[in-house]
């Protein structure tokens, strides 16, 4: 049978790519073995020294370290009781924290939260370090500050947990405002009073019903929280006060 022209030239197309790729083919190992026929006629290049010339040590003093007072985990690693707001002029301590300062193991700080078990769980979880409070009594209110360190080797659980207790502020009506200086940290009034379960509004045990204001913030390893309540509602400027000169110490 005759090949037609176009399946004679589609052969030698074929023929003429498989003679090209069989020359680079040959014209590959040609060179290499030109390269290596070379390179073995070669004096051998000599290798650097193993002694590497000694540099200059550099003179004179080194940056001095920053003083505690701008050294802040100089400051937070310290005693973290210095670290607490002092109580105003004129405030005094409750009756059941005369001394004015306390420690908060993980034990007592989970007995904080409604539910104890659950929290002691969380708190080791969270790399729980050291927590400290102190409380005081100052123009008929009650003035709560707590602050909570963490080690945060694996992740910043200080951001969390004052985030989670933005949330449960969050939880009754309220009007709230941010605290400058420390990015998310927020300060709340709750707009109505707190009273005892299954009473309304409370004078049925005896009391009057308290009014509350907290914030919540946090600062490197350290969640900060300030509550204020009292029988009168919380005026504004005063959690943000607190809340404002208590984060300057951190």
């Amino acid at each position: 049978m005759e090949r037609t022209e176009e399946e004679a030239g589609r052969r030698r197309r074929g023929r003429t790519t498989a003679l090209i790729g069989t020359a680079l083919v040959l014209g590959l190992v040609a060179g290499t073995c030109t390269g290596y026929l070379v390179q073995a006629g070669r004096e051998p290049t000599p290798l650097p020294p193993l002694s590497q010339p000694v540099l200059a040590q550099a003179r004179g003093e080194g940056p001095a370290p920053l003083p505690a007072s701008q050294d802040r985990r100089v400051r937070t690693d310290g005693d973290l009781r210095e670290l607490l707001l002092k109580k105003p002029r004129g405030a005094k301590h409750t009756e059941w924290l005369r001394e004015g300062v306390r420690w908060l193991d993980i034990a007592a700080l989970a007995e904080t939260w409604t539910q104890p078990g659950e929290a002691f769980g969380d708190l080791v979880t969270d790399e729980f370090r050291r927590s400290v409070m102190t409380v005081w009594e100052d123009d008929g209110y009650t003035v709560v500050i707590r602050l909570t360190q963490f080690r945060q080797e694996e992740y910043t659980a200080a951001t969390d947990a004052a985030d989670d207790a933005q949330r449960w502020a969050e939880v009754r009506p309220n009007d709230s405002w941010a605290i400058p200086g420390t990015g998310n940290g927020r300060a709340y009034v709750m707009t109505e009073p707190g009273t005892e379960p299954g009473t309304e509004p409370g004078i049925e045990l005896g009391f009057a019903p308290e009014y509350s204001a907290e914030a919540h913030a946090w600062r490197g390893d350290i969640a900060m929280s300030v509550w204020v309540t009292g029988r009168e509602p919380v005026p504004k400027k005063r959690i943000m006060d607190v809340a404002e000169r208590q984060m300057e110490r951190l």
